[in-house]
């Protein structure tokens, strides 16, 4: 199989993570670390309304612990505003190329009207290629260029 073709064919659809955990603008850092702790999520979608209008991850989060922090302050003030999103109907070459891009762990998918439907993710997207050559992923030893630094046996 042409892994090749395999990318440049296959939707993201078929990679995507679905259920999205989403807050609202107004929720405070607090109540979105609690349900992402609740649901063991590193990211929330923010959404007004149906629609999406930013990301916060465990990234953000770190940036916020920080003696003092004041943790009441609305996820909409912290949150990355207007991230990069791709459509499930694109291709997963697609989602690597934008992801590689700009050095993202993760991509809402949205509809074409702004509301969220998941994530894409760098886990998703390995196992995805896993299933492609699971001989050779399974296969591999734990260290593949291991060489014994003195003589073994008889």
């Amino acid at each position: 199989m042409d892994v090749h073709l395999t990318l440049d064919t296959d939707t993201v659809a078929q990679v995507a993570t679905s259920n999205p955990l989403c807050v609202k603008v107004g929720d405070s850092v607090r109540e979105t670390l609690h349900a992402m702790k609740e649901k063991r999520r590193g990211a929330v979608l923010v959404c007004d309304g149906e629609k999406l209008a930013g990301i916060f991850t465990e990234r953000d989060a770190l940036k916020l612990m920080e003696p003092g922090a004041d943790l009441d302050v609305s996820v909409g003030q912290v949150m990355t505003a207007n991230p990069e999103t791709i459509a499930d109907s694109l291709t997963v070459g697609d989602a690597i190329t934008k992801m590689s891009r700009g050095g993202f762990r993760r991509l809402p998918i949205v509809d074409p009207d702004g509301r969220p439907k998941g994530f894409v993710t760098v886990a998703g997207i390995l196992h995805y290629l896993v299933g492609h050559f699971p001989a050779i992923v399974y296969n591999l030893p734990p260290n593949p260029h291991h060489t014994t630094q003195s003589r073994e046996g008889a």
